[in-house]
């Protein structure tokens, strides 16, 4: 097989290969290893090389799944895998090795999927732009100078540079669909429940927390969430199970879908007249398949619903943290967490449990609104992200905001917390990139980015968020519009292709 063949294969088509043996497991891991040396230097993508582990189990007995032998990378936070290094992209859990597979972990390998690698995230996943202090900032194929988004930075700076086919990803405010605008990929984000959390949860983050994959093509995700989606022992929510396999959905056309769509950000943010455009076009190629596109959104309330949707968030990472502690077996220090997560957690401790219970009423009572809201359109089609993917460093404090964070941060400080302004401008930097993506995650919702825009070599996605439980519609109305406009001949300038 040519080195050029690999670039321009899926993980269906790579897996197609192998069991037609035009191909073997080995050369196809043998094959991403040297691209993953070869963009890595300059995208920072990776934590932990698993090689010498992936060539192993390549050319041992893989079980017949619909990815076997297919090369894949997983995500350093949330993704446990026996005896290797997981450390979230913490100072705290560095050097931690995982005890056991989780659920979704021995379904992968079920899948035949071969781990070669795991992908650089933002600490604990609280950004959605991945530049820990730990391992360094994670670089955009497209523009090195620029993020590749996050939480799940690293695995889409690897598909998208074409190292690998697909990558595992997790989302709990977008950090699968924000990475997948950033870096011209598709990702999509399932119902929750859809995908096991399991064994060491029953949920994550209130239920905001979804895994699946970013990918190249739509037909992987479809592929990837056939493999590993169904109920778990102990699961705390049901999903009803699909009618047929996604990937056979991504073969059916969809039906005349409503589709309402708004440039109206959820949260306080403003939108960049680029992102919105690209909404309209999307909203244009949509109406010239024969869908109705109306002008039409449900009704928030953005301060308020920042406000709870935060609340939520520093009160799970607090508790990360004293979880934490009892895993690690050592007390939490502010030296052990960058700033910015320890100001979170001490936001938590003024979180009262009227106020926590209060947020989730709210986030509630508007997952419920915008459920009705969907009773009368199909689909809700918005920007992915308010901007598209800015610089390195660009969405981190800087000068007295940043000194008096990193005091309050060292001395446990309320008062300097206070009177620093809090973390409220931080805060409004983070909802001002990403105030679209994490209505579908306190919903429960399915919603995906697609890659249909771009501005002067950037990429920059549009986000279709869909009923409880109904990826089905979600994946064929991708595969109508991968066909429609398809975006995978787009070339970032730091590519594995050989020269």
């Amino acid at each position: 097989m040519g080195i050029a063949e690999y670039g321009g294969l899926d993980a269906v088509g790579m897996a197609d290969l192998v069991r037609r043996r035009e191909v073997s497991p080995r050369e196809l891991v043998d094959e991403a290893i040297a691209r993953i040396e070869r963009v890595n230097p300059q995208l920072n993508a990776v934590v932990e090389r698993l090689f010498d582990r992936g060539r192993d189990n390549a050319g041992a007995a893989l079980p017949d799944g619909p990815f076997r032998g297919v090369p894949f990378a997983t995500k350093n936070l949330l993704a446990p895998i026996a005896g290797v290094r997981i450390d979230g992209g913490s100072r705290f859990f560095h050097g931690h090795v995982a005890a056991q597979d989780s659920t979704l972990i021995s379904r992968y390998r079920k899948s035949g999927l071969v781990f070669l690698a795991t992908t650089n995230t933002p600490e604990l996943g609280l950004l959605p732009f991945t530049e820990p202090e730990l391992h360094g900032p994670t670089r955009n194929p497209y523009d090195p100078a620029r993020t590749s988004g996050g939480s799940s930075g690293g695995a889409a700076a690897l598909v998208a540079a074409r190292a690998l086919p697909m990558a595992h990803a997790s989302d709990g405010g977008g950090s699968i669909r924000i990475p997948s605008s950033c870096c011209n990929l598709f990702g999509l984000k399932p119902s929750r429940g859809r995908v096991p959390v399991g064994p060491d949860y029953q949920e994550i983050w209130h239920g905001f927390v979804c895994d699946h994959v970013v990918s190249r093509t739509v037909r992987d995700s479809a592929a990837a969430l056939d493999a590993v989606q169904g109920h778990e022992p102990g699961a705390l929510y049901h999903v009803p199970p699909p009618e047929r396999p996604y990937l056979e959905e991504t073969r059916r056309p969809p039906r005349r879908l409503r589709i309402a769509l708004s440039v109206t950000p959820h949260l306080p943010a403003r939108v960049d007249p680029r992102c919105a455009e690209a909404t309209r076009a999307a909203g244009r190629l949509c109406q010239s398949l024969g869908h109705v596109v109306e002008e039409a959104a449900p009704v928030f309330h953005p301060r308020e619903l920042a406000k709870a949707f935060f609340t939520a968030v520093v009160a799970e990472a607090a508790s990360d943290i004293r979880r934490g502690e009892a895993l690690m077996k050592k007390t939490a220090r502010p030296a052990d967490f960058e700033d910015t997560t320890w100001l979170v957690a001490m936001l938590a401790r003024q979180v009262s449990a009227a106020d926590l219970a209060g947020s989730i009423a709210t986030l509630r009572d508007v997952s419920r609104h915008v459920m009705r809201f969907l009773e009368t359109y199909d689909v809700l089609l918005t920007p992915t992200l308010a901007r598209p993917p800015p610089l390195i460093g660009e969405l981190l404090p800087k000068g007295l905001e940043k000194r008096m964070q990193a005091l309050a941060a060292a001395t446990s400080s309320s008062l300097l917390l206070r009177l620093g302004g809090g973390i409220d401008a931080a805060v409004d930097r983070v909802f001002d990139f990403v105030p679209f993506t994490p209505l579908a995650n306190y919903a429960g919702l399915p919603a995906m980015s697609v890659p249909l825009g771009e501005w002067e070599g950037l990429p920059i996605g549009v986000q279709f968020v869909g009923r409880f439980a109904d990826e089905a519609t979600l994946f064929q109305l991708a595969a109508q519009l991968e066909q429609a406009a398809p975006w995978t001949g787009r070339t970032p300038k730091v590519s594995a292709e050989p020269l």
